[in-house]
């Protein structure tokens, strides 16, 4: 069988690029940054980092089978790759290829994502990569990027997109459209999309939410009244944490007549910024960053599906509405809720899940500086571990004025539970 061959014979400079991980990490922000300015939903978004992430994956784990096993057979309805047969294939090219060409099939800007490899192909050729590398590392990477495509085509993805819409349901209790712009709820079925490792969207039903009531004895009305006490206060003791993990998509702003958005990473670009910054921390190879990129993007994808499920058959009202109906009708949540129901807390979940994975590759004790949010105008923040940065995540939403308790807490568990069954069900590494 032939052996891949990584790059040509001569040691010229484009190699040593091509091996840089910063390369690929440059490619993943580029995606991030086409998914914050097309506007995809959390869940959506998960969907756009997943599919690139395992072509890449499968490319890198193919030349490497001593260090690295393939997904097929371990993912649902995945088939292995097509082998390569052209000793030409430099493979840190091809994945990268592969990574670019199913990114720019997910996505709306596809110019934005073409401009991207543009130059990063020009400059790779001015830096010596020949036409011959360059296109037979396109060639296979086009070939390895449609067969990823073909299995995404399945996930019941597009029949999703018309699928009905929820309707309101009328008792206090049940979800319902939030301020500024009442938006309809997004992805209500999202259950129905092919999982990658779990067994189905239900595996990992949370605790059922407390008990509707609007008792001021009862438990549910103190936790309403926590969300009250803290979340409103433009100084509260988790400002800046709420800030720093809001992750919110689309956040409308109302001047008068005029009306404009906010547009920011989402809570699943944000894990796989810190799964970026946390292999350069560790110096991890080019093979391994994408291999962590892959196991993150996956626990990212599952672990929104279980969430999803959660929350739309609970359906469970916000904060803000009922705050704002029986309590104080000019009260305002520190972050802009928003639009799909309470239950579980999406944040805690995913970043549970994704904070597993992460702890699975690189360890417990991993400290690190989380610059993801910079860009935003925002500070960066350390974290003892992966974990820690999990627990504000979730209780950011708290402070943020959008999340009761019982959504961060039982969220965190049916994250773990996700988290720990995909580390234990996926074998990437031999």
């Amino acid at each position: 069988m032939l052996t891949v061959a990584i790059g040509c014979v001569e040691n010229k400079a484009y190699q040593e690029k091509l091996k840089d991980p910063a390369l690929y990490n440059a490619a993943m922000k580029q995606l991030t940054d086409v998914i914050v300015h097309d506007i995809f939903s959390p869940p959506v978004a998960s969907r756009v980092y997943v599919y690139p992430n395992i072509a890449a994956y499968e490319i890198m784990a193919q030349a490497d089978p001593e260090k690295f096993i393939s997904l097929s057979g371990q993912l649902s309805d995945f088939m292995a790759i097509p082998r390569n047969q052209d000793p030409q294939v430099d493979v840190h090219l091809a994945a990268l290829h592969a990574f670019l060409t199913v990114g720019t099939e997910l996505i709306f800007s596809e110019d934005k994502m073409q401009a991207f490899q543009d130059q990063t192909y020009q400059a790779l050729q001015s830096d010596g990569l020949s036409k011959r590398v360059l296109n037979s590392s396109m060639s296979y990477g086009d070939k390895v990027a449609s067969h990823i495509l073909k299995w995404a085509d399945g996930d019941h993805y597009k029949q999703t997109r018309t699928d009905v819409k929820y309707t309101i349901r009328a008792q206090p209790e049940y979800w319902k459209p939030t301020p500024p712009d009442y938006m309809e709820g997004i992805e209500p079925h999202w259950n129905k999309i092919r999982l990658m490792v779990l067994d189905s969207a239900q595996q990992f039903i949370p605790r059922p939410p407390l008990a509707f009531s609007m008792d001021e004895n009862s438990p549910f009305y103190k936790e309403l009244m926590e969300v009250y006490e803290i979340g409103g206060q433009i100084e509260n003791q988790g400002e800046d944490i709420a800030k720093f993990w809001d992750c919110n998509p689309y956040v409308s702003h109302h001047r008068g007549h005029a009306m404009f958005a906010t547009k920011k990473i989402t809570p699943g670009g944000h894990w796989m910024e810190i799964s970026a910054i946390a292999t350069m921390q560790a110096g991890s190879t080019y093979a391994e960053t994408v291999h962590a990129h892959a196991r993150v993007a996956i626990s990212l994808f599952d672990a929104f599906i279980s969430c999803w499920d959660e929350k739309w058959r609970s359906v469970v009202v916000r904060p803000e509405t009922l705050i704002n109906q029986y309590i104080d009708e000019a009260w305002v949540p520190l972050l802009q809720t928003p639009p799909f129901p309470e239950y579980t807390s999406g944040h805690s979940v995913i970043s549970r899940a994704a904070a597993l994975t992460l702890t699975e590759l690189l360890g417990r004790d991993f400290p690190f500086e989380d610059t993801s949010e910079r860009e935003y105008g925002l500070p960066s923040r350390s974290f003892d571990s992966f974990l820690h940065a999990s627990e504000e995540a979730a209780l950011s939403r708290l402070y943020g004025g959008i999340h009761y308790r019982m959504a961060i807490d039982n969220g965190l568990d049916q994250g773990q539970a996700v988290g720990n069954y995909i580390n234990n069900s996926l074998k990437t590494r031999k």
